[in-house]
C-alpha cells in the first residue's frame, strides 16, 4: 500500500470512529505538502467544518491530535489556516523501504486487471522509410503497451502494415518504368529507402506530366487527374485487386525490401509486435461487413456506385466507405481489422496509437463500429499525439521535407559520442564498448526526450539539447543510476533494510520512491508515458541531492552506512526498471 492510500485508509477510520462523520477516498483531497512547511502530506479540512461545527484551524487540531493518537503512521502535524499537514513517523518510512526495496511498484499489488487491451502503433506505408513521426509513433506506442502490462492488463502489441492502396502503387509504377532492375543489393540501399526514391522519382515525373498538361492549355486541377503516371498507377491499383499476377508478383517483391528495412529499423529503436496485420488482407473483410451494412441500412449507395455513411445527425459528416469503382479506402481497411482483432483476441480496449491529423478519421470509426452493433466499439480508443518539428538544418531528409528515422538514430549515436568525448569520459573503455556506450546514450536522449511530453503536444525535438549530462535528460539519469552501480562495485549493500531514523534528506529520497506507483497508475490511465519520465527526472535529482549532502562510502557509522546503500540499490534498480517501462537501458559504467 502507497503512503498516500495508507494515510487516506486512517484518516477515514479516525473520522468515522472518533467524529462519526462517514466519508471514502474520493472525498478526501490529500496533497503533497508544501516544501515551505513541515510534513509529508496535507489534509484540506474545509469540506470538514460543517460536520464538525468548529473553524477550520479547529477542525484541523481536532483531527491532527485523534490521527496521532491512533497509531504509529502519522508521528507530528502542523495547521496552516484549513489545512492540516502531516508529517509521517521515521519507522513507517524505514518499513515502506524495506517493503518497496528493488521494485516500489510492489506497492499497488499484482492483482490483475483482467481487461485485455491491443496497441497498435508504428502502422507504416510500404512506399518510404520510417520517419520522424513514426519515431515518436513506434515509442510511445511500445512504452504505453509496457506501461498497461505492469498495470496488469495483458496487451498485444500490434503493427497495422499499409501495404496497398494508390500510394504504394506509385511506387511501384515509378520502379517499373525507371528501376532498370535495381535491388538493395545493386544498390547498397535499404530496402526501404530504395523503394521510398521511386516513391519520389513518382512525384517528380508526376509534377512533370501536370506542368506539361497545364502548358498545353488544360487547367491545373484536370491535369492533375490526367497525368498519365497518375492514371497508370490507378490502373495497376484496379488489377491488383483483381489479382493480376504481375502485379502481385512485384507487389510481393518490393514489400520484401521494405519488410527488412523497416525490422532493421525497428530493431535499432528497441521495439517490437506480438502481430502483424496486413491491409491486403482486411480491406475484403472490411467490404463484406459493408455489404451487410447496407442491408441494415447502415450504409448507403450514391448514384455513381459509392458507398457512404451519413453522420450528420452525430455532428460529423457523410463518409465515404467504398470508393465508385469498388476500390476500398482507409476506412474501409480499417473497419476489416477492427473486426479481426476482435475475432482472433477478444479484446476489451483498442488503442490506436495515430497522430492527431486523424482524429476525425476514428470518430467516424467508433461510430461506425457502435451503428453496426460491434461489441468492441466502445471500446476503441484513438491515442492522438502531436506532430514532432526539428530546428532547422539540425537534420538532412531523404525527401526534403521529412526527417529520415536511420538517419536521425545515427545522429544521435554521433552526437552522443561528440558529447562524451568532450567530456572525457572514456577512459579505459575498449572501441566496441564505446560504440555500445554512445547508442545506449544516444537512444536513451532520444526516447527520453520524446516520452517526456505529453502526447498530445506538439513538440520540438533539438538533438543537441536532448544529450546534456546535467539537464532534464536521458543520459543525466543514466548517469545517476551508473554512478550508484559505481558505488556499489566497492561495497555491496545489505538483504535487509537497517532499522535506524532516517534524517530529512534520506526521507525526501524515499518519499520520491514511493511516488512510483502513482506515476505508473497516471501514465497507465492517460495512456502517457511522460509521468514515469517525470519521476525517473526527480528521482534522479533527489538522489544526488542526497548523495552530494552524505557521500554513502565516506560514512562512518556502520549502521548509518548500510542503511544508505540499501537506499542507494533500492533508487538504482527503481529506475533502472522504471526506464525499461520508457525503453531506455541503463550502462553500468560511464
Amino acid at each position: 500500500m502507497t503512503p498516500e492510500a495508507a494515510l487516506r485508509a486512517l484518516i477515514i477510520d479516525t473520522l468515522s470512529k472518533d467524529f462519526q462523520i462517514e466519508t471514502s477516498a474520493a472525498d478526501l483531497r490529500i496533497e503533497r505538502t508544501n516544501p515551505d512547511f513541515p510534513g509529508d502530506f496535507t489534509l484540506v479540512v474545509f469540506p470538514l467544518v460543517k460536520a464538525l461545527k468548529r473553524s477550520p484551524e479547529q477542525c484541523a487540531e481536532l483531527v491532527g491530535e485523534a490521527l496521532c493518537k491512533r497509531n504509529d503512521l502519522v508521528a507530528s502535524f502542523n495547521v496552516v489556516k484549513g489545512f492540516l499537514n502531516l508529517e509521517l513517523a521515521g519507522s513507517y518510512w524505514v518499513s515502506l523501504l524495506q517493503t518497496m526495496g528493488a521494485n516500489a511498484l510492489s506497492l499497488l499489488g499484482s492483482k490483475p486487471r483482467n481487461t485485455k487491451v491491443m496497441v497498435e502503433y508504428s502502422s507504416p506505408n510500404t512506399n518510404k522509410p520510417l520517419h520522424l513521426g513514426h519515431v515518436r509513433n513506434n515509442l510511445l506506442g511500445w512504452s504505453v503497451a509496457e506501461i498497461l502490462k505492469a498495470d496488469g492488463y495483458e496487451v498485444i502489441k500490434a503493427n497495422l502494415i499499409n501495404d496497398r492502396g494508390i500510394h504504394i502503387c506509385k511506387s511501384m509504377i515509378a520502379w517499373e518504368r525507371f528501376g532498370n532492375g535495381e535491388t538493395p543489393e545493386s544498390s547498397g540501399m535499404k530496402g526501404d529507402h530504395l523503394v521510398g526514391k521511386y516513391y519520389v522519382a513518382f512525384d517528380a515525373q508526376f509534377r512533370a506530366e501536370v506542368a506539361e498538361l497545364v502548358a498545353a492549355g488544360i487547367e491545373k486541377e484536370a491535369a492533375e487527374k490526367q497525368a498519365p503516371i497518375l492514371l497508370a498507377a490507378q490502373d495497376m491499383l484496379r488489377r491488383w485487386e483483381q489479382g493480376d499476377e504481375a502485379v502481385l508478383k512485384l507487389w510481393k517483391t518490393m514489400n520484401s525490401w521494405v519488410y527488412a528495412g523497416f525490422e532493421s529499423s525497428y530493431s535499432r529503436l528497441g521495439v517490437d509486435f506480438d502481430r502483424y496485420y496486413y491491409e491486403s488482407n482486411t480491406y475484403t473483410l472490411g467490404k463484406d461487413i459493408i455489404a451487410e451494412g447496407l442491408e441494415k441500412g447502415v450504409f448507403y449507395r450514391k448514384p455513381d456506385g459509392s458507398v457512404w455513411i451519413d453522420l450528420r445527425e452525430d455532428g460529423l459528416d457523410e463518409k465515404l466507405v467504398l470508393r465508385s469503382d469498388g476500390t476500398s479506402v482507409y476506412m474501409t481497411q480499417d473497419i476489416g481489422t477492427a473486426e479481426l482483432k476482435y475475432a482472433e483476441y477478444g479484446i476489451d480496449r483498442s488503442v490506436y496509437v495515430v497522430g492527431n491529423e486523424q482524429d476525425y478519421h476514428f470518430k467516424v470509426l467508433r461510430l461506425i463500429m457502435q451503428k453496426l452493433g460491434r461489441p468492441y466499439a466502445d471500446g476503441i480508443f484513438h491515442l492522438s499525439y502531436g506532430m514532432v518539428d526539428l530546428p532547422s538544418g539540425k537534420m538532412k531528409s531523404r525527401e526534403g521535407t521529412v526527417v529520415d528515422a536511420d538517419d536521425l538514430m545515427q545522429e544521435m549515436h554521433d552526437t552522443a559520442r561528440r558529447k562524451t568525448e568532450e567530456l572525457g569520459k572514456t577512459e579505459g573503455m575498449t572501441g566496441e564498448a564505446l560504440s555500445g556506450l554512445y547508442e545506449m546514450l544516444g537512444m536513451a536522449a532520444l526516447k527520453f526526450f520524446m516520452l517526456k511530453v505529453d502526447p498530445q503536444k506538439r513538440m520540438l525535438f533539438n538533438p543537441q539539447e536532448s544529450i546534456d549530462f546535467q539537464g532534464d535528460t536521458g543520459p543525466f539519469i543514466q548517469y545517476t543510476y551508473a554512478r550508484i552501480r559505481s558505488m556499489l562495485r566497492q561495497t555491496q549493500a545489505p538483504d535487509t533494510c537497517p532499522a535506524i531514523l532516517p534524517n530529512e534528506a534520506e526521507r525526501a529520497v524515499i518519499r520520491q520512491l514511493a511516488m512510483l506507483p502513482d506515476a505508473l497508475r497516471a501514465a497507465s490511465d492517460g495512456y502517457d508515458p511522460s509521468p514515469l519520465a517525470h519521476w525517473s527526472l526527480q528521482m534522479a535529482r533527489q538522489f544526488n541531492r542526497f548523495y552530494n549532502e552524505f557521500p554513502v562510502l565516506k560514512e562512518a557509522d556502520e549502521a548509518s552506512r548500510a542503511f544508505r546503500l540499501f537506499l542507494a540499490n533500492a533508487v538504482a534498480e527503481n529506475l533502472r526498471n522504471t526506464l525499461g517501462l520508457l525503453g531506455i537501458a541503463v550502462p553500468e559504467k560511464m
